[in-house]
């Protein structure tokens, strides 16, 4: 009987730079926003504005990006009717607007989570913690305008959960909130997110907020506001517990 051939790594290596080129051949002249978008397609996976798409982001795209980013701004500038050519504020407009969406204000969907490091709750503690208010800026995505606010985080620990440092609470904050989003989706993720990474008794978080959507545009009422909570876990199930969060939130 005849020996199957197995082929060798260094064939394998080859066949996977080969089929790369090629690929990379295809994609010659394709916006990178459509060859980013058709790798998330293929794995069926959700992008919708306030997702994280770190996972189909290669090194160097980010750069890429803003490019593209920058040449659309300037047609859009060009749309508006604004001489970019002789107005000296807005020469290169479009490029400092394509590096602030995706370097600064909408950078939550293109990196990677911040690396959390969890501590073992050696004392078993479990006693109500509140980590705020921590200031979050991000943008309303029905009109792109700025949502500028508070964050109070509260936390019931069990004796076996784990234990984060202080700054990574405000360092997972940011992340969820560079995105855009409306603030009743954003504190939910925030929840979901503490919820899975520390698995404690409760997580309770509040989101006091100024939306620009209300006060440039529109009815432009300067004075409202939103908050908005989500209980979870003992939170939810014991008044006492909530009432207390709550009662302290209003002597900060």
């Amino acid at each position: 009987m005849p020996t199957k051939k197995v082929p060798s790594t260094k064939t394998t290596a080859k066949k996977a730079v080969i089929k790369k080129v090629a690929s990379k051949k295809e994609d010659a002249g394709t916006p990178l926003s459509v060859i980013i978008r058709r790798r998330i397609e293929a794995k069926k996976v959700r992008f919708h504005a306030n997702d994280n798409i770190a996972a189909f982001i290669e090194p160097g795209d980010l750069e890429g990006l803003v490019d593209e980013v920058a040449q659309k701004m300037q047609e859009v500038l060009e749309s508006l009717v604004i001489d970019t050519k002789s107005d000296h504020n807005t020469q290169d407009t479009c490029r400092r607007v394509a590096k602030m969406y995706v370097q600064e204000v909408f950078n939550g969907r293109y990196v990677v989570q911040p690396a959390m490091t969890k501590f073992p709750n050696v004392s078993h503690l479990n006693e109500l913690m509140i980590i705020g208010p921590i200031t979050v800026r991000s943008a309303c995505s029905h009109h792109l305008c700025p949502i500028m606010g508070r964050i109070w985080i509260g936390v019931l620990p069990s004796k076996e959960s784990a234990l984060i440092g202080l700054s990574k609470y405000s360092r997972l904050t940011e992340w969820v909130m560079c995105r855009p989003q409306i603030q009743e989706e954003a504190v939910v993720e925030l929840a979901d997110m503490f919820e899975k990474k520390m698995k404690p008794t409760g997580v309770a978080i509040v989101m006091d907020a100024d939306h620009f959507c209300m006060q440039w545009r529109g009815v432009k009422d300067r004075d409202s506001k939103m908050v908005n909570s989500v209980m979870r876990g003992a939170f939810l199930k014991d008044p006492n517990l909530r009432r207390e969060f709550l009662s302290l939130l209003e002597k900060r």
